[in-house]
């Protein structure tokens, strides 16, 4: 956006210099992904840049390591590291990924509705309490699930992965439902009660479909938050549950493989598109409110 014509040159030199400070901030950001994403589709087995990668050589690139993350053994060359141990754990990963967002977006739509009510009591500290998981570090609430999933037998299932996914998604649905509903027209309700409807009726056929961007956002945040969790499924998993994370964070203390960088490419990417997603979500409810974007 163009800056307005009565703008000294001296806020002009600040502004073009804040946008050159953003700019290097989110260079050094983006960086190690500028690396990460050449290096997966390398045919050597080290984590470097050959002479040959950088003289874009063709025989320097190959997509063996994408190969062996898929399962894919038919390549004589891969046959001795190949295993079945990343696509079991991406499939893995997306079942307990689905089932905990599922279950963070029912619980967490359901928490919403109650504490934006101006009548629920200690609601300060209801909402406080809901986004806990949010706020304690990790390592302490894996600690807890540990404890109180092993008096319930839950340790090693995808049942107790599942809760615990889920405990970590609802505060994502709860801050985004509840933003959305604080620019809800509540009466649109008692006009849609008035006429007869019940309170099911007009929940899904009135509020649902002005709230829904703020559901969604909040269900691809928890989504992407159990995708990616490591450390509860640590605690939780047991030796018998492997996901995606786990076997990554298995790899990076046993073997340094490329295959590491070409499942962080595919996540990379992946992540983009949910963010995207996310962002037009936000630009839809904004022309939802009638709200105009500077």
């Amino acid at each position: 956006m163009a800056l307005p014509k009565y703008k000294t040159p001296f806020q002009r030199f600040g502004h073009y210099c804040y946008l050159g400070f953003s700019a290097l901030v989110l260079f050094f950001l983006v960086a190690p992904l500028v690396a990460v994403i050449p290096l997966s589709f390398t045919s050597s087995a080290f984590l470097n840049f050959t002479p040959e990668m950088l003289a874009l050589d063709p025989d320097a690139f190959s997509l063996r390591w994408y190969k062996i993350m898929i399962g894919d053994c038919s390549d004589p060359t891969i046959t001795t590291v190949c295993s079945d141990k990343w696509k079991d754990g991406a499939a893995n990963s997306l079942i307990i990924a689905v089932f905990a967002t599922l279950c963070s977006v029912v619980l967490g739509t359901l928490a919403s509705l109650g504490l934006s009510r101006p009548s629920m009591p200690y609601q300060k500290a209801l909402t406080a309490l809901m986004i806990s998981p949010m706020i304690v570090p990790l390592i302490i609430t894996a600690s807890g699930m540990f404890m109180f999933f092993s008096a319930w037998g839950l340790v090693g299932t995808f049942t107790g992965l599942i809760l615990a996914h889920t405990i970590l998604g609802i505060p994502f649905v709860v801050i985004t439902v509840t933003a959305t509903l604080v620019g809800f027209d509540h009466s649109l309700m008692r006009a849609a009660a008035s006429l007869g409807g019940s309170p099911t009726r007009n929940f899904f056929q009135v509020m649902m479909p002005l709230i829904l961007p703020g559901i969604i956002s909040g269900g691809l945040f928890a989504f992407i938050t159990s995708f990616d969790e490591v450390v509860v499924m640590l605690f939780i998993g047991g030796p018998e549950v492997v996901t995606l994370p786990k076997q990554m964070w298995a790899g990076i203390r046993q073997e340094i493989s490329p295959t590491i960088l070409s499942v962080a490419t595919v996540l990379v990417i992946f992540s983009i598109i949910l963010l995207t997603t996310v962002e037009m979500l936000r630009r839809r409810t904004e022309r939802i409110r009638g709200i105009t974007p500077h």
